[in-house]
């Protein structure tokens, strides 16, 4: 009988090498702990970022990693699953890297239906590069190329996510351990793409930049936990949220006198898109911020339908022939004056 893996069991040989308080630290063991949890092997396993503070991750883990270049590691990642469908993919990446340069790319992973496991490190904020503001940043961010404020309309990472038609959508706090673990372990055994936004703070140059949500004399207030099949309830049960006739979304006292739970919003991970793109746009103050699986539905992996397509044609037409393919179609011979050969 194969002996359990541990937490340690993943930890690298590696100096762990990022700022003092950074949120890195939480969902590096939080990631860590679900791969012993959830039973993965090391010599399975891949972690692949591209370019940032995050993206040291690879380095820290004890499986194999790839570190790769500025938003190109969803393309990478994909590359590795569909050669070796086996092993056990996981993206790491920051709202820099995933939504700027790797835009298109993380939006093909997610569109395809890749079978990885994408955790994109929100912070708002360009951290490795001294602080320059991001495609997440608040509107009014003052940064080294935003003096005066950023008049930039930020990218929601969730709504990009249900944009692109992703089959897995998921949000978590950094330093929420509790509810981050079996985000990760719902994550990675979900077939197909699965994109997680882990709310950050960097507290060398965006520090406090996710407060409205992760203040703890608040979080009762401006949090509301996700539970498939459960209203959208919050602060200790006493608030909730439904519909207006113009399905708009708004606040309601619950309770005795007030407004029963039957009136309100029940979450359906596998609801309608409408549904998902409303609590997308649900954002602390205003509103409590969605917290956990947001969306999840099944749908066949690309890495399935391709290899299984492969599988028939080679079971139709047999084995290829790379020689006869090159000399096949429209081919001519170039003759001694540099023009094709009668």
């Amino acid at each position: 009988m194969t002996e359990k893996l541990k937490r340690k069991d993943f930890v690298s040989d590696q100096e762990v090498r990022w700022c003092p308080g950074c949120g890195d630290y939480a969902i590096l063991a939080a990631v860590q702990k679900c791969l012993a949890d959830t039973g993965s092997k090391p010599e399975n396993t891949v972690f692949v970022s591209g370019i940032g503070c995050s993206s040291r991750f690879p380095y820290y883990v004890k499986t194999y990693g790839f570190h790769s270049i500025h938003g190109r590691a969803p393309s990478i990642a994909t590359g590795l699953k569909l050669t070796n469908p086996d092993l056990e993919v996981w993206v790491i990446t920051g709202d820099g890297d995933a939504l700027s340069i790797g835009g298109n790319h993380l939006l093909h992973a997610l569109r395809r239906n890749v079978n990885l496991n994408i955790i994109l490190f929100n912070n708002k904020i360009y951290g490795l590069t001294k602080g320059q503001y991001s495609p997440t940043s608040n509107e009014g961010t003052k940064s080294p190329t935003t003096p005066f404020g950023s008049v930039d309309y930020p990218i929601n990472p969730v709504s990009f996510a249900l944009g692109s038609g992703a089959t897995f959508v998921a949000r978590a706090i950094d330093v929420d351990a509790k509810s981050l673990g079996p985000i990760l372990a719902a994550a990675k055994a979900h077939k197909g793409a699965s994109l997680i936004e882990v709310v950050q703070n960097c507290p060398i140059f965006n520090d406090n930049v996710w407060d409205a949500v992760t203040n703890r004399k608040t979080a009762t207030t401006n949090q509301l936990r996700l539970e498939d099949g459960k209203p959208l309830l919050f602060d200790n049960g006493n608030k909730g949220i439904r519909l207006t006739d113009d399905l708009t979304p708004e606040i309601v006292e619950v309770g005795e006198g007030k407004v029963a739970e039957s009136e309100l919003i029940v979450h359906k991970e596998n609801g309608s898109a409408a549904y998902h793109a409303l609590l997308a746009s649900m954002a602390a103050p205003e509103f409590p911020q969605p917290l956990g699986v947001i969306k999840q539905v099944e749908r066949p992996s690309y890495d399935e339908l391709a290899l299984a397509q492969v599988d028939q044609v080679l079971k139709e037409r047999g084995k290829g022939d790379l020689n006869a393919l090159l000399n096949s179609g429209m081919t001519w011979t170039v003759g001694p004056d540099g023009r094709p050969e009668q």
